[in-house]
């Protein structure tokens, strides 16, 4: 499955019911599963991003619609971007002319 990196950050909805982010992580992983993803790891992180997580979901349709699900609850705010595993990395490379 594609693998995606999910970085975080907090809207002001979501840090002022920051005693509820660990029950919506939660509810994120299990709509997550619902979708036949998983969320591989998860940091709360220092720096411009709040939290960021490594997740797994079949397509990229699937993917957009977990985002717009997570968007919509208006805790948080996302920057995704696919990531390639080492032996998917070295498939490209061994690709180059």
């Amino acid at each position: 499955m594609p693998t995606y990196i999910i970085q975080s950050q907090w809207t002001e909805q979501g840090i002022r019911n920051v005693k509820e982010s660990a029950n919506r992580l939660d509810l994120g992983r299990k709509k997550l599963k619902e979708m036949g993803g998983d969320i591989k790891a998860f940091y709360l992180t220092t720096g411009p991003y709040d939290m960021l997580a490594i997740i797994e979901v079949p397509n990229d349709a699937t993917l957009a619609a977990h985002l717009l699900w997570l968007g919509s609850q208006g805790n948080l705010r996302t920057q995704t971007v696919k990531a390639f595993t080492e032996d998917e990395f070295r498939g490209i490379v061994g690709k180059l002319p």
